[in-house]
């Protein structure tokens, strides 16, 4: 009597655990044993793709058939793609098997491999799968290639978007807060190059950035934030950018700057000092004992905990952080302008603001025509291949080179229209604020503390007797608030007055 071993398939473990196929395998492979006389020594389930013989289960089934020789005579499967998809390595394993005495058959696709017409058959039944597969393979790339083409974003949704439907059923990704609200947040401070790309990541990640360092890498450069999918190429089709159907999160000429950031292309910054709530001075002071700049921490006590700004590597000095926090909160205090010294900033800001902008509109004039002249390029190449002047493929090649510029001028448009602010409605409502420094410092958050103190302070601060000397002011805010002492001191308005105070406006810039 022969003796069989049965192999049963599915492509994954899904279908093993909830679909009915191995059970009727198995059935069907059994009633054929018992009618044909064969006894059966093993089931073997299987639960992998039959692309490749590298299967958990039919390895330990081929090294055991290799140790007990003449042991089992018949491999049966129910059909050949149970067995292989690939018509190569299904030659070879047939082979194999034969040199060990065991014959591999499909029992609803039989053949007898001795006749040698018979190896016909089984080439087909072997490449019939293999040219569904690739078939199937190929359709999918095309679906996805395009999909991308109409902008559609395909697979799970990056950082910052969510996968969702729309009432047709149709897949789209729409903007998830706040991960998109961090994630628009690091992108501008790599553009303002205030802080390094390590300090921006690791505070995305107190923000709520929940990824690793390389999906942040990933998600500043992917163009998708900005509104773009890019379609790799194939075959004759050139690569592409097109524009998504999505909501960017952020703009196009935002994400070329962050590009230039990275690259190197623009000037790069060392981090700011990173600093805990209660240490805004950190890094600003000098110790009075050795001179160098004093650092901070936060030491807890029998009830508490308390801060101290102190020394290092040596030096012992300490001073207690709440009282020379108080000490620059009352000289910021002193910084308080009358109401016709901030009349008169506003218009001097206002002159300045529409003798800078002007440019604007040149600018977007240019552009438009730097873009009106490459779409005429454009269409003139088109006329050149059609007439048959120029080759098709050098065609392609600048027509991708002038899509590029394309893009990048549409984004820098985009970006000044943007920038059209309503300068009026801003100083009457923000200016006021933006000129109380107390006001401002009391409120702000640990970030904006630390630059008002050094954009008010530009050198370092010195402790004398324990108390804090705050030495030279910003030549623009010193201007800006003692101008008020100036014409305070003046009761009386005389014609030489206004030459002492012209010095003193003259300065600015």
């Amino acid at each position: 009597m022969k003796i069989a071993d049965l192999y049963i398939r599915v492509s994954t473990d899904e279908q093993a655990e909830k679909g009915f196929s191995q059970r009727h395998q198995e059935e069907m492979l059994q009633k054929y044993c018992l009618v044909n006389h064969i006894m059966v020594r093993k089931v073997i389930y299987e639960d992998h793709s039959a692309k490749t013989f590298n299967r958990p289960q039919w390895k330990v089934l081929l090294l055991h058939l290799k140790r007990h020789k003449g042991k089992s005579h018949l491999v049966l499967f129910l059909k050949w793609y149970r067995f292989s998809r690939n018509a190569g390595d299904a030659y070879q394993m047939i082979s194999m098997l034969n040199k060990l005495g065991v014959e591999p058959q499909a029992i609803e696709q039989p053949l007898d491999l001795t006749v040698p017409e018979n190896k016909m058959m089984l080439a087909f039944y072997l490449a019939a799968p293999e040219v569904e597969n690739d078939r199937r393979a190929l359709n999918v790339i095309h679906g996805m290639r395009r999909a991308r083409k109409e902008g559609r974003y395909m697979g799970k949704a990056p950082f910052g978007y969510i996968n969702r439907s729309d009432e047709y059923g149709r897949k789209y990704i729409g903007i998830r807060e706040p991960e998109a609200s961090v994630l628009r947040w690091a992108f501008e401070e790599i553009a303002k190059e205030t802080y390094n790309t390590e300090a921006i990541y690791k505070a995305a990640k107190e923000r709520g950035f929940t990824g690793a360092k390389s999906l942040f890498w990933f998600a500043i450069r992917n163009p998708v934030y900005c509104g773009k999918i890019f379609v790799p190429k194939y075959k004759d089709d050139e690569s592409q950018f097109v524009k998504a159907q999505h909501e960017p999160l952020i703009s196009e000429n935002l994400f070329e700057t962050v590009q230039d950031v990275l690259d190197g292309r623009k000037r790069t910054y060392l981090p700011k000092i990173i600093s805990k709530p209660t240490l805004p001075l950190r890094g600003f002071l000098n110790c009075p004992s050795c001179g160098k700049i004093l650092s901070g921490s936060i030491s807890k006590g029998r009830h508490d905990y308390y801060s101290y700004y102190h020394c290092y590597n040596g030096c012992n000095f300490r001073f207690r952080a709440d009282s020379l926090n108080d000490q620059f909160h009352q000289e910021l205090k002193k910084f308080t302008p009358r109401e016709d010294v901030i009349e008169m900033f506003k218009m001097t800001v206002h002159d300045i603001w529409v003798s800078q902008t002007s440019h604007l509109l040149d600018e977007r004039t240019q552009i438009n025509q730097e873009i009106k002249e490459i779409k005429e390029k454009i269409a003139y190449m088109v006329e050149l291949v059609s007439s048959k002047k120029i080759d098709p493929e050098d065609f392609m090649d600048a027509k991708a080179l002038n899509a590029r510029k394309l893009e990048i001028l549409n984004g820098k448009l985009d970006e000044l229209n943007l920038q059209k602010i309503d300068i009026e409605d801003l100083l009457d409502n923000g200016l006021n604020n933006l000129l109380k420094l107390e006001y401002a410092y009391s409120i702000g958050d640990i970030d904006k503390k630390r630059e008002i103190v050094g954009v008010v302070f530009p050198d370092k601060m010195e402790i004398e007797n324990g108390v804090l000397r705050t030495g030279r002011v910003n030549e623009v805010i010193k201007y800006i608030y003692l101008m008020d002492s100036e014409l305070s001191s003046k009761k009386k308005g005389q014609i030489r007055s206004h030459s002492d105070l012209s010095c003193v406006v003259g300065m600015a810039g």
